[in-house]
């Protein structure tokens, strides 16, 4: 290749959106929506839409309405990192989460919550 020709740039990764299963999708989009300050836009069929405020790179989150119970533990789940999480374990019980325990891997600290239909996230320090 010469001086004169560049190289082609990267693919870009692909768009990343978030797929979350729930018997009440309504209810699971009003927790999340506050949860993760995102906004609510229309449904559209089975589909609760959120997605992240203008100007965020964030990933969009779909909450799918489906007939299935949850069973067992969740295989991927969200992480969220804030400056205090505490406080922020707090907000989320207040607007229907529980919290399970907390972990720790060496320095790294989190709380362990669900969110109102028992699907597990953690809440760790920034």
């Amino acid at each position: 290749m010469s001086d004169s020709e560049t190289a082609p740039a990267p693919p870009r990764p692909p768009g990343l959106v978030l797929v979350l299963d729930a018997n009440d999708a309504g209810r699971l989009a009003d927790f999340w929506s506050a949860a993760l300050r995102y906004d609510r836009q229309e449904a559209l069929g089975p589909f609760e839409i959120l997605t992240p405020p203008d100007g965020s790179e964030a990933p969009a989150l779909l909450i799918q309405r489906v007939d299935d119970p949850k069973l067992g533990k969740n295989r991927m789940h969200v992480d969220l990192h804030v400056p205090d999480a505490e406080s922020e374990a707090a907000r989320l019980i207040g607007l229907g989460a529980k919290r399970l325990g907390a972990g720790r891997l060496g320095e790294i600290q989190w709380i362990v919550m669900t969110d109102p239909e028992g699907n597990e996230f953690d809440i760790g320090w920034d």
